[in-house]
């Protein structure tokens, strides 16, 4: 397939798509805020880089996009119809990478939290995922009550 862009303007172009800083990972970093929680952007002391990071609880939290990250049964996560073989190898490599940077967190005692790109649009969801971060810092009866405010 001919690429109907320039390699300048293609260069250009992908150079402008965000790792750091998307509405998603905007969303997470607004709620853990709003929890009180402080944390570290991309950090490059943790392997994999994770999109928020709490050294204090060895907490690694990764924001990831469903198609990018292939997440099952979402619908975001459909591949293109063109090169298909392609963005299939893609996927797969990112979700190999992803099982090996877990792994070296685990080793490196760590634990890490995965977020969707889906589930960022619920702020009770985004609560629940980082509940373990939560309950380290601000402990249970703070989670139970961020937990009810975020349903009402």
């Amino acid at each position: 397939m001919v690429d109907i862009l320039s390699r300048e303007k293609r260069s250009a172009l992908m150079a402008s798509v965000r790792t750091v800083g998307t509405k998603p990972e905007m969303r997470v970093r607004r709620v853990a805020y709003s929890c009180g929680l402080r944390y570290r952007i991309a950090p490059r002391g943790v392997r994999g880089r994770p999109d928020l990071s709490f050294s204090g609880a060895r907490i690694a939290v990764f924001v990831h996009g469903c198609f990018w990250h292939g997440h099952e049964g979402c619908r975001k996560a459909k591949l293109p119809t063109t090169n298909s073989e392609f963005w299939a190898a893609k996927i797969q490599s990112n979700q190999r990478r992803d099982i090996e940077i877990q792994s070296h967190l685990i080793a490196d005692g760590w634990r890490h939290i995965v977020i969707w790109e889906c589930e960022t649009k619920n702020y009770a969801t985004i609560v629940e995922r980082l509940a373990p971060v939560i309950t380290h810092y601000r402990g249970s009866e703070f989670l139970s009550r961020a937990i009810e405010a975020s349903i009402k």
